[in-house]
């Protein structure tokens, strides 16, 4: 069951810049904005129409869940948009996440290979099924433990929606503080999402240069 909520995005800061230049736009979101506009009118607020304030040609290459935080690329005119849409289409971008879990995952690290696909009478929530499910893989390192919980860094290798908060799940550890598939114990035991952005690599559309951003995880 999903719980309800209304939207009361942060707005201090209203936008937070990692850096900028002619062809890409990085930010660092905050949990609690969505990344691009709601069907309902009171959800217009969010992470794009914030950047095209101040970047009016900026568009939207990915987006993070309203409330994951961390980073997030734009693109500055359209063929940086084409070229970062390809790199993420061909899994050349890396992602990597910070969470805490529910309860000690008990190995040091390893892959989860389960296929998701959307639970229609849900929506949006995800789920796993084996037969009509797109292949889906997760990475994932413990950094450490303590007597309830476990930080972890999460890799993904592809990019399903909600893929970070299935796999946890699947493995019996949701991650603290998700109103969609958290138990009442492990939802009540953080006031956000515990799950964020953390660095960004990627290859800049002019020249190809490796970039790599890291947004401080913020819990």
């Amino acid at each position: 069951m999903v719980r309800q909520f209304t939207y009361s995005p942060p707005v201090e800061p209203y936008l937070s810049v990692v850096y900028q230049d002619e062809d890409i736009l990085v930010l660092d979101k905050p949990s609690g904005l969505l990344t691009v506009p709601g069907k309902a009118p009171e959800h217009g607020d969010c992470l794009q129409q914030r950047a095209q304030v101040s970047y009016p040609h900026c568009r939207i290459v990915h987006r993070l869940d309203m409330d994951t935080s961390g980073l997030v690329v734009l693109a500055m005119n359209a063929k940086a948009h084409r070229h970062l849409g390809l790199q993420f289409e061909r899994r050349h971008v890396k992602k990597t996440y910070v969470a805490i879990v529910w309860g000690l995952v008990e190995k040091d690290s390893g892959t989860i290979d389960l296929p998701l696909i959307c639970d229609w009478p849900n929506r949006p929530r995800q789920m796993v099924d084996h037969q009509r499910g797109k292949p889906s893989q997760t990475e994932y390192q413990v950094l450490s433990r303590d007597e309830k919980n476990t930080r972890i860094e999460l890799t993904p290798l592809t990019g399903r929606s909600h893929q970070l908060r299935v796999h946890m799940l699947s493995l019996g550890h949701p991650i603290l503080g998700d109103n969609i598939y958290a138990h009442q114990q492990a939802l009540k035991a953080a006031d956000r999402l515990q799950l964020h952005a953390e660095k960004l690599t990627l290859f800049h559309p002019v020249g190809g240069k490796t970039l790599e951003f890291v947004s401080e995880c913020p819990f």
